[in-house]
C-alpha cells in the first residue's frame, strides 16, 4: 500500500479540540442584559440618592441651605416621628398575622375540589381587585358613627373614627379585608405544588387530617409562606391609605407614609420630609433584608432557616 493510499491518523474528540476564540453564551447573555440592568438600576436608585441628598437641606420655597444632618437630629427628637414607627409596627404584626391565618383558610378551602369551586374563589379574590381607596372611603363610611352600619350590626355604640385605640382596630379589619385574598392567592400557588401521593401514602399509614396538614402540608408550603409573609410585611410597613383616610394626618393614628406626606403638602418642610422618607427606607430594607437573611434559603432550596441545602 503507496503512502497515499494509506488512511487519514483518526480526529481527536471533539472536546479535545481547541476551542475558537470567541464570545461564550453566558457572557454573550450578560452583554445583552447589561443596558436593562443599568437602566432598572437608574430608576430604581435615583429618588432614593435624591432624597437622600434632598434630606441634607433646609428647603424653603425656592432656597436651599445646607445643614447636613440637621433634617435627622430633628427626627430623632419629634415624638411624632416615634409614635408613627410605632403605629406602624402594631398595624404590621397584627394585621399581617391575621392575614396570614384567614389566608391559609382560604387557600385550603380553595384547593378542595367540589362544585362551585371557580365561583367560590372569584368571590374570595374580589376585595383584592377593589382599588384600596375605594375600598378605605367605603370601610370608612361603615365605620362612621353617624351612619352606624357597624354599630347596628354589632348593637354597641363605638367612637370608631375619633378613638385611636378603635380607628386601629378599624383600619385592620379593612386591611385584613382587602389583602388576605392575596395572601390566600400566593399560598394556593403553593399548595397546588404539593403532590397527591403524599396525602394518599400518609392516609395510607393512618394519618388523620390534622397530622396530614402539620406534617406534609405545612413543612411544603414554607417556601410560599415565607414569600407571603414577606410581601406583605414589607407592604404593611408602607400602607397608606386606609390610615389617611380614617384619620388624616391625625398624629394618635398616623403611619411613617402618612407622617412623611404631612410635611409634603399639609405643613411643608420639603427637607425634613426627604428625610422622612429616607428613614421610611431604612427600616422598610432593615427588616426585607433581615426576612430574607433569616427565612430566605427556604424559598431556594426547601433547607432549614441557616442552613444551607446539599448540593446534588
Amino acid at each position: 500500500m503507496t503512502l497515499t493510499q494509506q488512511s487519514a491518523p483518526p480526529r481527536p474528540p471533539a472536546s479535545d479540540q481547541p476551542k475558537r476564540a470567541g464570545i461564550g453564551e453566558r457572557a454573550l447573555g450578560k452583554i445583552f442584559l447589561t443596558p436593562s440592568f443599568a437602566f432598572m438600576a437608574v430608576i430604581a436608585l435615583f429618588p432614593v440618592i435624591y432624597a437622600i441628598v434632598m434630606s441634607l437641606y433646609r428647603i424653603t420655597g425656592f432656597r436651599r441651605e445646607f445643614i447636613a444632618g440637621g433634617n435627622y437630629a430633628q427626627l430623632l427628637s419629634d415624638g411624632g416621628f416615634y409614635n408613627a414607627v410605632g403605629n406602624t409596627l402594631v398595624f404590621t404584626v397584627v394585621s399581617v398575622a391575621i392575614e396570614f391565618v384567614i389566608g391559609l383558610l382560604f387557600a385550603l378551602i380553595m384547593n378542595q375540589a367540589f362544585a362551585g369551586r371557580g365561583v367560590t374563589r372569584a368571590i374570595i379574590l374580589v376585595p383584592w381587585v377593589i382599588p384600596t381607596s375605594v375600598a378605605a372611603q367605603v370601610w370608612r363610611y361603615m365605620f362612621d358613627q353617624n351612619p352606624g352600619f357597624i354599630n347596628s350590626v354589632l348593637g354597641i355604640d363605638v367612637n370608631w373614627l375619633n378613638d385611636p385605640t378603635w380607628s386601629m382596630v378599624g383600619i385592620i379589619s379593612a386591611d385584613v379585608w382587602k389583602t388576605a385574598p392575596f395572601v390566600a392567592l400566593l399560598l394556593l400557588a403553593g399548595l397546588q405544588t404539593i403532590p397527591g401521593e403524599f396525602y394518599e401514602a400518609a392516609e395510607v399509614d393512618g394519618a388523620g387530617a390534622w397530622r396530614r396538614f402539620w406534617s406534609i402540608t405545612l413543612p411544603l408550603l414554607r417556601p410560599a409562606i415565607i414569600v407571603a409573609l414577606l410581601f406583605r410585611t414589607v407592604d404593611a410597613l408602607r400602607m397608606f391609605d386606609f390610615a389617611y383616610v380614617f384619620s388624616g394626618y391625625s398624629n394618635s393614628l398616623a403611619t411613617l407614609s402618612v407622617y412623611t406626606q404631612r410635611y409634603l403638602y399639609a405643613e411643608p418642610e420639603l427637607g425634613y420630609a426627604n428625610a422622612l422618607s429616607t428613614a421610611t427606607f431604612i427600616i422598610v430594607m432593615i427588616v426585607g433584608v433581615f426576612f430574607v437573611r433569616l427565612m430566605g434559603p427556604q424559598t431556594v432550596d426547601g433547607a432549614p432557616s441557616g442552613r444551607k441545602g446539599k448540593k446534588r
